[in-house]
């Protein structure tokens, strides 16, 4: 404020001087009192607008505009209010002395912030070499971060962007010195460890494409958060990070709001089996919040049980009924619970999913992805909605994962009387149990190398929040014997999340081949299903011809594993059941095989109690 006072004296001196050159007019001289009226006019407008309190950074565009207001309004004053005071004078001298002011209070603030930067330049700068990739207002306030920070453990050296206009740019004095294919060069010349990829709005196919030659390379690629992410859209280096799980969607998560969809949970007991798993504990989690009755949650594996009761309510003591230890291939323990507490709605989680080791114990699959999902079905006595969760290996499926989940979704389309029976179906869930993404990660901690089964293989990915915000949808806009599917977007390699998870940390990729039952491309869709969108644009529904569980229960999990698994591919895509067989035959004890001893089940004894 006091330089300000000192730019509007020095302004109108000048501007009285250069008008006493004028012979045609008389000019009156500026008292003392004039110059402090001009000051105090400048200090309490400045005050009023903001320009000296901190609502803009110095010789920012913001402050600036600041600026010139208050000047403006300072010269309007005074040359309306001056005469009326004494202050005889010509509108003239006040529009040039606040033209000189300004000038001043521009240089003044312009000279401050070069010194303040030039300090910030001429300090030693320790932490590790860093190249940025974007000299665009990205790149800009991350330079500016590192720089200013005195405890920044990143030392900027050069940028690069492929925008060919900014090749010979300098951002605070580090030079832009090309593009993505300089990487390389620059990274050598410049003893580089780091490229920061400084666009938050960057796709996963340029994550991709960087990625390769910062292997090459060998630096480290680290990212900014995304425009969404960052608060105050102002990019910082606490921002900077690693490579996450998310960014292999290479799309915005599709985070449909499920609360329009969710009403039928309010006050209704809700059940849900496997919800120690990854989308069962998180299904837990969001259901939750949707108010019903009562959450009921159901695993066979007491730890998993432990860590959804902390999750949920902060304490594991697991003395709550709500807390439910049961197998799923144990059919009267399921009656019992289902007896006991009389849910409305049930979500079944619960499921084998691990493909290779189905292909090795076909009958696992059959006991828990086949039979499993009928001893729920069964016992869902009262019952009124019935959400299934499948996979996307479930259309034209070739693997015994595939196969069981298939027929699983079949006969959850058979459906029971009285009862509203829906499956969902999707892709690979980022960060869930056993998946690929844990695997490179692994692979990556112990120094590699990354196996990956095939360069051109791809999959389908999407975010465990956006699985479990479709499964609460489909309870509620599903349609009896409907199977719904995401559209999570285009299918990922499964090469490219490999080196985007490595990028943070470069190990050797290795090629170990397909598995039995693996695909290359994973679909979304079988033969014949038809891709409609009636309710949300987001959801897919398409029919199942329903399988009778009569034949589901003819499976002979005890079988060798050759003719398990090939039962299970004939029954996945057998024709429907016979139109004799009605959906009043689906009785729990008519046609159960016997849990508790596990015997072999003779398969004409099962259709002749049916």
């Amino acid at each position: 404020m006091t330089a300000d006072a000192g730019s509007w004296a020095l302004g109108l001196t000048v501007a009285t001087t250069i008008a006493a050159a004028d012979p045609v007019a008389p000019v009156a001289s500026w008292p003392l009192f004039g110059l402090a009226y001009a000051a105090l006019a400048q200090t309490l407008i400045g005050i009023v607008v903001g320009l000296y309190r901190g609502r803009a950074s110095i010789a920012s565009f913001d402050e600036l505009i600041l600026l010139v207001t208050t000047v403006g309004a300072v010269a309007v004053i005074v040359a309306l209010t001056g005469p009326s005071l004494g202050l005889a004078l010509r509108p003239q001298i006040a529009i040039v002395g606040a033209a000189v002011a300004l000038l001043v209070m521009m240089g003044a603030r312009a000279a401050w912030r070069l010194r303040s930067e030039r300090v910030v330049l001429a300090r030693e700068r320790s932490g590790q070499r860093t190249i940025v990739f974007g000299a665009g207002e990205g790149g800009y306030q991350i330079v500016r971060a590192m720089l200013r920070r005195e405890d920044s453990t990143y030392n900027p050296v050069a940028l690069l962007d492929d925008d060919r206009s900014k090749r010979y740019l300098r951002v605070m004095g580090i030079p832009v010195m090309g593009g993505r294919e300089a990487i390389g060069e620059v990274a050598r010349r410049m003893q580089a460890e780091i490229l920061l990829v400084a666009i938050p709005s960057a796709s996963r196919q340029v994550l991709q494409e960087l990625s390769e030659p910062c292997a090459k390379a060998g630096i480290v690629m680290k990212v900014v958060p995304t425009v969404h992410e960052l608060i105050g859209g102002v990019a910082r280096v606490g921002d900077i990070r690693d490579i996450r799980i998310s960014d292999v969607l290479g799309r915005p998560p599709s985070l449909m709001d499920p609360t329009p969809m969710a009403s039928y949970l309010r006050g209704k007991k809700v059940l849900v089996t496997g919800a120690g798993g990854s989308i069962g504990s998180e299904l837990c989690r969001v259901l939750a919040t949707h108010h019903p009755g009562q959450l009921l949650m159901l695993d066979r594996d007491e730890s998993a049980l432990h860590a959804v009761q902390l999750k949920l309510e902060g304490r594991a003591m697991l003395d709550s009924p709500s807390i439910i230890l049961a197998d799923i291939r144990d059919t009267d323990a399921l009656v019992r619970v289902f007896e006991r507490h009389r849910p409305d709605i049930v979500f079944h989680a619960a499921a084998l999913k691990h493909l290779p080791l189905l292909e090795r114990y076909p009958g696992e699959a059959i006991k828990t992805n086949v039979w499993g999902t009928l001893a729920v079905l069964a016992a869902s006595s009262g019952v009124t909605r019935f959400v299934n969760i499948s996979t996307d290996k479930a259309a034209d499926p070739i693997s015994v994962l595939g196969t069981s989940k298939r027929i699983a979704e079949r006969v959850v389309a058979y459906g029971r009387p009285g009862t509203t029976c829906v499956s969902v179906r999707f892709g690979n869930v980022l960060g869930s149990r056993g998946s690929v993404l844990h695997t490179f990660a692994a692979q990556v901690n112990a120094g590699g190398p990354i196996t990956v089964t095939h360069p051109d293989a791809s999959r389908y990915f999407m975010t465990v929040t956006e699985a479990v915000h479709l499964v609460i949808a489909a309870g509620g806009v599903g349609r009896d014997g409907e199977t719904l599917v995401l559209d999570m977007g285009e299918p990922a390699r499964i090469l490219d999340v490999a080196k985007l998870v490595s990028a943070s940390s470069p190990v050797p990729i290795y090629f170990t081949g397909l598995r039995p039952g693996e695909k290359l491309h994973e679909q979304l869709f079988g033969t014949g299903e038809v891709d409609l969108r009636p309710v949300h644009p987001l959801i897919s529904h398409v029919e199942v011809p329903p399988l009778d569980p009569v034949r589901a229960y003819a499976l002979d999990a005890w079988a060798d594993p050759q003719s398990a698994a090939e039962e299970l591919a004939r029954l996945a895509i057998a024709d429907l059941a016979p139109a004799s067989l009605t959906k009043t035959n689906f009785n729990h004890s008519e046609a159960t095989p016997d849990q508790e001893t596990h015997n072999r089940r003779d398969p004409s004894a099962i259709e002749s109690m049916a």
